[in-house]
């Protein structure tokens, strides 16, 4: 659509990123990588749960055998940060945006990494696996109670998220439920 060739030069990336650029590359292929950079760049700001979105997004994908633009999402991550960054990640590594209304996420008080992803033949319910969630919830917390949402905190979040961006693997952190 854009990009010739997406960029995979560590060298054309924050310093804090380069590291993982070969390694997330090889391990969870180019379409990720690509999902994961530009969400970051609409997000804002390099985001754990916005991370997640695009693992889970690419996930749906492979699993229903479609293609960007093919799925229709219901997000029950909600409309309020932190959990609901997840829904920058579905839109961008699915292509189920809000302005092709392919995607609905409602306000909710207890929101959930998880999502079902239709199409006109199948669904599937994909939600973060409730260890892995606990152990983001107890990072983020912590960051919170240590730092409010002053720098340090958003430092701390960035740090989290490049490390779970490098380390979770999508065919091992999400419980999936077929016909979800």
């Amino acid at each position: 659509m854009i990009f010739d060739t997406f960029p995979h030069n560590p060298e054309l990336y924050n310093e804090d990123l380069r590291p993982i650029v070969a390694s997330a590359i090889e391990k969870y292929g180019r379409e990720e990588w690509m999902a994961a950079v530009l969400t970051t760049e609409i997000h804002g700001h390099l985001g754990i749960y916005a991370i997640i979105g695009v693992k889970m997004g690419i996930k749906a994908l492979e699993y229903l055998k479609a293609e960007k633009g093919d799925v229709y999402i219901k997000s029950f991550a909600g409309l309020k940060p932190p959990v609901s960054c997840m829904n920058d990640g579905l839109q961008v590594s699915t292509g189920a945006t809000l302005g092709h209304g392919m995607i609905e996420a409602f306000y909710t008080d207890n929101p959930i990494p998880e999502a079902v992803f239709s199409t006109a033949d199948d669904s599937v319910r994909i939600k973060l696996d409730d260890l892995v969630w606990n152990i983001i919830k107890g990072k983020i917390n912590a960051a919170i109670i240590n730092s409010g949402h002053y720098p340090h905190y958003w430092d701390y979040v960035r740090k989290l998220a490049v490390r779970y961006w490098e380390e979770m693997d999508r065919n091992t952190i999400f419980e999936i439920i077929k016909n979800g």
